[in-house]
């Protein structure tokens, strides 16, 4: 500490009074104050030989052969600098190890296995109190857990205020598939830079699910992150394209620090990019959502296009309630099935539109007048005339466009599926 202010640190015991020379634990900023002057004495090794968060530290090489020498650089630095270790908490020499509450390996990062081992036997939750501990146990490693939110979705009504604790069948069975699902956890491994991420979403009644995976230098397919939350308040109204577009929302402002890098490629049952990007108008919520996309490189990819042991497992993870309706479909979409004889019933349609200045009285006054005109002409050889005057100015081209336009409306108006368009000028 800076001499002028350990006397701040002063405190009374009965031989006298003392004081710290060097920083305690228990104060405010002691954590940013630490990770701050260990980013500074590694600064140069960081990324490189060493990672450090706060007071713990890992030194790795890539070869076993460099391991000595990186050892002895990090030792220098901890010397000069006089840091001091603990030689029951080091390991040295070892291909995995615990760091920050998980099994770090060279494949990737895995579940402590004291943590699985507490939570298989953990015997079922008599209380509230301790079905909290048990929820505070899952959130650690929910990362590992695919679709979290939805297995412990009947652990929800039992934590609502006035509702009396009453473990059931429903609760019991959850409880046994998340530890049935502990027993062979997956391994996460780190993002291989430049390579593609790929993104897995998943949207059900009350709750959704992503996975983000990215495929490996042997072109294997590895699971990143595993992401999932309930629903809540009127998202559970939520039609299922804006529960799809929810869920891509989701998983980008929660894993934006991989996104960003990368290019994504989403795999989902319904495409809500298509649902977002291509609207006419879009208006709050949507809009919103439509913004916050815009900053990621995605590419949209049907469930049915991909193959493969990751999407079985998440699909598996993330089940269709056997009673819940179909909904493939885009909303506003309309499935129009032609007959082959409808086919051949093909309509043409000529337009044409024209403005033209009229000299009237005073003669010194000039004005403009447009108009269009539209024939079709049916399969059998009928013809419809249609002629109407435009109240306002327009130029030539400008009545060409409304020709067009009052053309398409009247087909649309009497139902002609099938049109050829003519006209004289470049429109189509």
């Amino acid at each position: 500490m800076v001499p002028e202010d350990e006397r701040h640190t002063s405190f009374r015991t009965p031989i006298g009074i003392f004081c710290y020379t060097v920083m305690p634990f228990g104060l405010k900023n002691a954590g940013a104050t630490y990770q701050r002057a260990m980013t500074r004495i590694f600064d140069d090794l960081i990324h490189q030989k060493v990672e450090c968060y706060v007071d713990d530290l890992v030194i790795k090489s890539m070869d076993r052969e460099d391991h000595l020498d990186d050892l002895r650089i990090v030792f220098e630095r901890i010397r000069k600098y006089d840091l001091k270790m603990n030689p029951l908490k080091c390991a040295f020499g070892v291909s995995s190890g615990k760091f920050l509450g998980y099994v770090v390996r060279h494949r990737g990062i895995e579940v402590d296995p004291n943590k699985i081992k507490a939570i298989m036997e953990m015997p079922p939750p008599k209380s509230l109190r301790q079905l909290r501990s048990l929820q505070g146990q899952l959130a650690f490693i929910r990362r590992f857990i695919s679709n979290l939110s939805g297995r412990c979705q009947p652990f929800s009504k039992l934590m609502k205020k006035d509702v009396r604790f009453k473990w059931d069948e429903e609760c019991q069975e959850a409880f046994d598939s998340i530890k049935r699902y502990l027993l062979s956890p997956p391994i996460l491994a780190a993002p291989i830079p430049g390579k593609p991420l790929i993104l897995y979403t998943a949207a059900l009644e009350e709750s959704l699910g992503a996975l983000l995976a990215q495929h490996n230098e042997e072109g294997k397919e590895n699971a990143l992150y595993y992401i999932s939350r309930r629903l809540i308040g009127a998202e559970i109204r939520y039609s299922p394209i804006e529960k799809h577009c929810l869920a891509l929302i989701f998983a980008v402002q929660k894993l934006r620090h991989y996104m960003l890098s990368h290019k994504i490629t989403l795999i989902s049952k319904i495409d809500p990019l298509k649902f977002l990007m291509t609207r006419p108008a879009l208006t709050g919520r949507l809009a919103r959502w439509a913004v916050i996309l815009l900053q990621f490189d995605i590419t949209y990819v049907p469930q049915k296009a991909v193959k493969g042991q990751v999407l079985a497992d998440f699909l598996a993870a993330h089940p269709i309630p056997a009673d819940s309706p179909l909904n493939d479909d885009l909303p506003d979409e309309q499935i129009m099935n032609v007959e082959e004889e409808e086919m051949l019933r093909v309509w043409e349609m000529y337009f044409d539109g024209a403005s033209s200045i009229k000299r009237a009285r005073p003669p010194n006054l000039e004005k403009a007048q447009a108009g269009i005109r539209l024939i079709f002409v049916a399969p059998e050889g009928g013809i419809m005339r249609f002629s109407f005057s435009l109240t306002e100015p327009r130029t030539n081209n400008e009545a060409e466009y409304e020709a067009l336009i009052a053309g398409l409306e009247i087909a649309i108006d009497v139902r002609i599926r099938n049109l050829q368009i003519f006209g004289d000028s470049q429109l189509v």
